[in-house]
């Protein structure tokens, strides 16, 4: 395994980490089945798990909680995250200091754990004053709940406003940004995102890095029948997985062959080579899929392949990046 460090901080997370959206804690996966993927990614060196309390209502942060149980808790990274609403109260949901203080204990308290490695702030609260929402953090930091925050799906802009309010009240900085990110979406980071990360050390930890399984090659040939594209009907799953995603998705398959590994390897390895990226969150349903995204760190990126890889799906902006493997 390849361990970085998150952002500019101390802390080392695994390149490749495993993430709880749509997958434990639900009907999806069985919970022996659960435990059966985190601990084939636990000895193979993952220590990242990310999980957030919308993901099954609470029930991902209780299976994984459970499952950790077998394992040194100091040797693991565990994130949470806060903003959707948990229930039908107008205050369970947003980045209030109400919210955000009673969602970390809400968590803690499913997890069975005294504290948190990363908190992050799930989307942008616009009711909200950011200034609020940094206070309430610092205070959770200061009380030992959580060690480190960051944001998903923030803009620049965001951001910025977030590290000025910490830096004039003498607080901590958001230390890490949980974007979209893969081969087919890229505007998220590839833009005002990329200088802002730069300037202050903000790390990435990027979510669906294989554009929701359609980088796998699963759906070269349409959307098979009982896949995720076919059963949940998730607004976001269902945009997809349109031709024009698919038949790019096709065109990485056949790069993957020529290069003699998978579409989810290159695909995985791709987005690692990003030089603000520091781990890539993946899912699993089954214990194989661990051992399958594992491969990403045998895939070496060189420029000549990101080339091919730009002139077919499209340019990446920024002229560095990182070489694995």
């Amino acid at each position: 395994m390849e361990y970085r460090n998150l952002g500019a901080t101390g802390l080392k997370v695994s390149a490749i980490s495993i993430g709880a959206w749509l997958t434990y804690g639900s009907s999806a996966v069985a919970f022996e089945t659960a435990k059966d993927c985190l601990r084939v990614a636990i000895e193979n060196g993952i220590n990242f798990i990310d999980v957030a309390d919308v993901y099954a209502r609470g029930e991902a942060e209780r299976t994984v909680g459970k499952i950790v149980k077998e394992y040194d808790r100091s040797k693991l990274v565990i994130s949470t995250k806060a903003y959707w609403s948990m229930s039908e109260d107008v205050n369970d949901r947003g980045l209030s200091r109400k919210h955000v203080m009673e969602s970390v204990h809400k968590s803690l308290k499913r997890f069975d754990m005294d504290y948190v490695d990363i908190f992050f702030c799930h989307r942008y609260d616009t009711e909200t004053p950011t200034e609020e929402t940094v206070r309430a953090i610092e205070d959770l930091i200061r009380d030992g709940k959580i060690l480190y925050w960051g944001t998903s799906m923030w803009s620049a802009q965001n951001l910025q406003e977030a590290v000025d309010i910490a830096d004039r009240t003498n607080g901590y900085r958001p230390v890490t940004e949980q974007p979209l990110y893969n081969m087919l979406d890229r505007d998220v980071v590839e833009g005002d995102l990329e200088p802002k990360l730069a300037e202050y050390g903000i790390g990435l930890v990027v979510w669906s890095p294989l554009a929701g399984g359609l980088l796998t090659g699963k759906y070269d040939n349409g959307v098979p029948e009982g896949s995720r594209a076919a059963v949940q009907d998730s607004p976001w799953i269902i945009e997809q997985f349109n031709e024009a995603r698919i038949e790019k998705a096709r065109q990485v398959t056949q790069i993957a062959r020529d290069y003699g590994t998978t579409p989810a390897a290159l695909a995985l390895a791709w987005a690692m080579a990003h030089p603000h990226v520091d781990s890539v969150i993946t899912g699993a349903t089954k214990p194989q899929q661990v051992l399958d995204n594992l491969k990403a760190l045998e895939v070496k990126i060189t420029p000549e392949l990101e080339a091919r890889i730009d002139e077919t799906i499209g340019t990446r902006p920024h002229n560095s990046h990182r070489t694995i493997g």
